[in-house]
């Protein structure tokens, strides 16, 4: 069957409508033409569906791949994925957002599309606002947004990339953030060391540890607080913080140390807090390369149960590395948790999760 390059487009006479669109699901019906994309016509001419000419002369498939990888940014990234959903079986049609992709039993014409697919080189970084745009674009209209990531030997990795907080109960168990008899006492004096706090009042560092999960036991009366566990406590009025001379701290001042220890404390403590608010637990991350672990629920420390995700806070300039956030993914996804970077909007809080899936 003959086609003709014009412009970006492959277009076939009438007969492809009939034979491509209709029984294939390839290209759009346009003045009763049919105009395929460089990839849709790749494959069919890699499967002697169709022949293609531009000015009179015929293409070999190297020679139109070559021309195509010219016109189209990243086209042979884009082919190698269309060509891998096609042989898997699917209907797959060119977006704006690279691929949509009709469910099994579907296709175009007949029903909606299932997924937005977008396409990525390891090497090629993305940028958390050019990520949380396409989610955003493809959740808008209730379509399932999956990243593809095509590696230095041309495999497929897809992750489908979500709203956590949009996607099911991003909630927490726990009914109170820390236990109520410690609202009930004044607030116990904490001192900010070097590194972190110590709360030296044994009474409610038994109530922390042992009923909500905070900090770590120094000895059987000192308990050893994380910089935004003490935020957070004494932003409730359950501690006063002091520094090594003896001086109180206030809230503003324990911040700004907080800050010279981490730089990433204000970034951290935003969503620690919320995390609490929501009825979370949670705890470092350190020994999964993240910055959180989070526990749904925490009953009691003689059996405390496996954190749900894992959650790394990043800003709004933050470009996600896929080799990196490859390994983070797969880390998590091995140990049974979820994986979940988290950004402060301002406004609101941005909870996107990663997750690897089989097409």
């Amino acid at each position: 069957m003959k086609t003709q390059i014009k412009g970006n487009y492959v277009v076939g006479e009438a007969e492809a409508v009939t034979a491509l669109y209709e029984t294939g699901g390839f290209g759009r019906p346009r003045d009763g033409s049919l105009q395929l994309r460089f990839v849709e016509a790749a494959y069919l001419l890699s499967r002697n569906k169709i022949e293609i000419f531009k000015s009179g002369k015929e293409l070999d498939f190297d020679s139109f791949i070559q021309f195509a990888a010219q016109q189209e940014d990243f086209f042979e990234l884009k082919f190698i994925v269309y060509k891998d959903l096609k042989e898997r079986g699917y209907y797959v049609q060119s977006s704006a957002t690279d691929f949509r992709v009709y469910p099994r039993g579907g296709k175009p014409g007949k029903t909606s599309a299932k997924s937005y697919v977008y396409v990525r080189s390891e090497r090629m970084p993305i940028p958390f606002s050019e990520l949380t745009a396409l989610m955003n674009e493809a959740q808008n209209v209730r379509k399932q947004f999956i990243l593809a990531v095509v590696d230095e030997e041309s495999d497929i990795t897809f992750y489908d990339v979500k709203r956590a907080d949009a996607v099911g109960n991003f909630e927490g168990g726990m009914v109170l953030p820390y236990p109520e008899d410690v609202k009930k006492k004044t607030p116990a004096k904490a001192v900010l060391f070097k590194e972190r706090v110590i709360l030296a009042d044994k009474e409610t560092a038994d109530l922390l540890y042992n009923r909500a999960f905070f900090g770590k036991m120094m000895d059987e009366e000192r308990l050893l607080l994380s910089l935004p566990e003490a935020q957070y406590l004494a932003e409730n009025g359950v501690l006063e913080l002091y520094d090594m001379d003896g001086k109180a701290l206030s809230l503003e001042e324990f911040s700004k140390s907080a800050s010279l220890i981490d730089s990433e404390f204000l970034k951290k403590y935003t969503i620690y807090k919320e995390l609490k608010e929501k009825g979370f637990v949670p705890k470092t991350g350190f020994k999964f390369g993240t910055h959180f672990r989070v526990y749904r629920k925490v009953d009691s420390l003689d059996k405390i149960p496996h954190s749900e995700f894992l959650l790394h806070v990043v800003s709004l300039e933050f470009e996600f590395k896929l080799p990196a956030t490859s390994g983070a993914i797969r880390l998590a996804n091995s140990v049974r948790k979820r994986m979940i970077y988290a950004a402060d909007l301002g406004s609101r809080r941005e909870y996107i999760e990663f997750e690897r899936i089989k097409m």
